[in-house]
């Protein structure tokens, strides 16, 4: 009895309840209610007329049976190249030219524009995920037929952009990386690496035929499989199999890498040769999957390409910009080169963010905005928002790249160029905690050298072109020392007051305002008197920024009152929150210059 129950119960899963499945889903095919009425012979025979079945529709009929027997146009046009419309209004022609030769039924039901194709294929709307907007499906009549006709020279690809002119043509590969072996990760931006054709015990690789047709030039999609499964990075073949290797290089490591399964879900890769059949190394791309990738890819990671020419920018316009002296700007930029992490340190007002992307376009010797990236830290930042962490995604949580991961893969691209990452607010984070395993990496000496991330477990290195920029505010009493491991890992540049500077000075003469000239000689006796008081100090003076930014005529009282009222006093407020005769005094003091207007 148990054998007999399991054998019925056998019969209605492998048959009855797929035979129930099959009906239902030819229901859901159009049209249910029309046939041509032509037998898979008939099929044959007209497979064989050439004026019927024209060298495009047997490509047509050919791919779509390569397929799987039923597809959309976009999935097609990506597989095998050509556009959606070769496929659309090829098939539409191809029926119109079998009703006239056969005077088979043509449908006439409502749908205008379906009056050809049912003679071809039954349809039915695409799933919402595909971007094909509607699936054809061979008639089983002439499916039959076309596997009894020989269709080995009918092209199975459409000819790649070259191939027909004098341009060398590119093939398109799928390389998977095993993280236990080796990494893209490892490889630095225009390194070579070989891969063998052979393994250790001596046998051909699978899929061996990919690495003899591989040829120099063709483009690399870089793969990690488990447990990275992400498209990493892009590569391109060197040199062609001599027998032993294949050689290929990386050409650009991806800040945003792009997951296994947002590629795994798109249908117009279901039928991709690493979907298909994953054992293996090197996997054919046809140009239709390689573009369709790359969309993905440059979705996530854009190329950074100005559409106009970058303006030159130099040690003479950080100057006129930022209102300190030669020499400082001498040991500034000779500190963050030599040390290549740096923090501006002053008051508020002094011009800290203002001087970190001034100076970082100094370097450069441009003003490209693409090459900077700029964060503001807080109590709450983490190692998760900087490096990587699991971020929610729907349901489950994913592993998801932080902004100085994603920026440092952006910079290893191109290592002759500087990259500056400035960090606003530096000493507002915990920098243990934000940092991670990247306190050593972070530091000159151990530029490029790799460590394993604690969440990847993948090799990570800061790249040595990166230079990191960051300020801190040395008025603000509730703020804790900064880390002392992260302390001798920067150089630090006091920012003072520019008051003095050729700049400002420049700047104050073009008002020729009086009112002006006597709040700024306020301004700096308070200086003077803040860096001489014992509980203050240098670090606590009045910075220039409050005062900049006019143009001549704009430096009105009704502004210069504000600047007083509701930046200067308030500050002095909180200085000398306990000595409110020196406070008051200073009041007057600053009041007093408008007691005249």
């Amino acid at each position: 009895m148990k054998t007999v129950t399991i054998d019925v119960g056998f019969y209605l899963s492998r048959f009855y309840l797929e035979e129930r499945k099959a009906v239902q889903e030819a229901e859901n095919w159009f049209p249910s209610d029309y046939t041509p009425g032509l037998s898979a012979e008939d099929w044959k025979d007209l497979l064989q007329d050439t004026s019927i079945f024209t060298s495009n529709a047997l490509q047509i009929m050919k791919r779509i049976k390569h397929y799987g027997g039923q597809a959309t146009c976009t999935q097609l046009s990506i597989k095998y190249g050509e556009t959606k419309n070769f496929y659309n209004s090829g098939s539409t022609a191809l029926a119109r030219r079998i009703a006239e030769k056969t005077e088979c039924p043509v449908y006439t039901g409502e749908a205008a524009n379906s009056r050809y194709w049912p003679i071809l294929y039954t349809g039915k709307s695409a799933p919402k995920d595909a971007e094909g907007a509607y699936i054809w499906r061979l008639r089983p009549e002439l499916s039959k037929a076309l596997d009894k006709i020989d269709l080995s020279q009918v092209p199975l690809y459409a000819d790649r952009p070259g191939r027909l002119g004098h341009e060398e043509a590119h093939g398109y590969w799928w390389l998977t990386a095993n993280p236990k072996i080796w990494s893209f990760a490892d490889m630095k931006i225009g390194e070579e690496q070989d891969y063998t054709l052979y393994n250790d015990n001596g046998n051909k690789r699978r899929i061996f035929q990919n690495f003899l047709d591989a040829k120099v030039g063709d483009i690399v999609i870089g793969y990690e499989a488990n447990p990275v499964k992400k498209v990493v990075a892009l590569g391109r073949i060197t040199q062609e199999n001599d027998g032993q290797s294949l050689y290929f290089e990386k050409v650009e490591g991806l800040s945003t890498p792009i997951e296994y399964q947002a590629l795994r879900d798109c249908p117009e890769l279901e039928k991709m040769e690493f979907f298909v059949q994953p054992n293996g190394s090197l996997f054919k791309l046809t140009k239709g999957e390689y573009d369709f990738i790359m969309d993905i890819i440059r979705e996530a990671n854009p190329l950074k390409l100005p559409d106009k020419v970058i303006p030159k920018y130099g040690k003479e316009d950080f100057l006129r910009a930022v209102y300190m002296t030669e020499e400082r700007y001498d040991v500034l930029e000779a500190l963050l080169r030599n040390k290549m992490n740096l923090i501006l340190q002053g008051a508020p007002g002094v011009g800290k963010t203002f001087t970190a992307k001034k100076l970082a376009y100094a370097m450069m010797g441009e003003q490209d905005d693409s090459r900077i990236e700029l964060v503001q830290f807080h109590q709450n930042y983490s190692y998760e928002d900087f490096i990587m962490g699991y971020r929610p995604d729907g349901a489950d949580f994913k592993l998801t790249e932080g902004i100085f991961y994603r920026f440092c893969q952006t910079a290893a691209n191109y290592p002759d160029k500087p990259y500056f990452f400035i960090i606003d607010e530096i000493n507002r984070g915990n920098m243990s905690k934000i940092f991670g395993e990247l306190l050593m990496l972070i530091e000159k000496d151990y530029r490029g050298t790799k460590a394993t991330l604690a969440y990847s477990g993948m090799p990570f290195s800061v790249p040595e072109n990166l230079y990191i920029i960051g300020m801190m505010n040395t008025a603000d009493r509730s703020l804790a020392m900064i880390d002392y491991a992260l302390r001798r890992r920067f150089g630090f540049f006091e920012m003072e007051p520019g008051f003095n500077s050729d700049g400002f000075v420049q700047y104050q003469s073009s008002f020729a305002n009086e009112t002006f000239n006597s709040l700024i000689d306020q301004i700096k006796a308070l200086n003077k008197e803040i860096a001489d008081d014992k509980s203050l100090g240098r670090g606590f003076r009045i910075g220039h920024s409050y005062f900049c930014g006019r143009k001549p005529g704009e430096c009105t009282l009704d502004w210069m009152r504000s600047v007083v009222e509701f930046d200067i006093l308030p500050m002095l407020a909180e200085y000398w929150f306990d000595e409110p005769a020196k406070l008051q005094r200073w009041e007057k003091n600053l009041r007093g210059v408008f007691d005249d207007e």
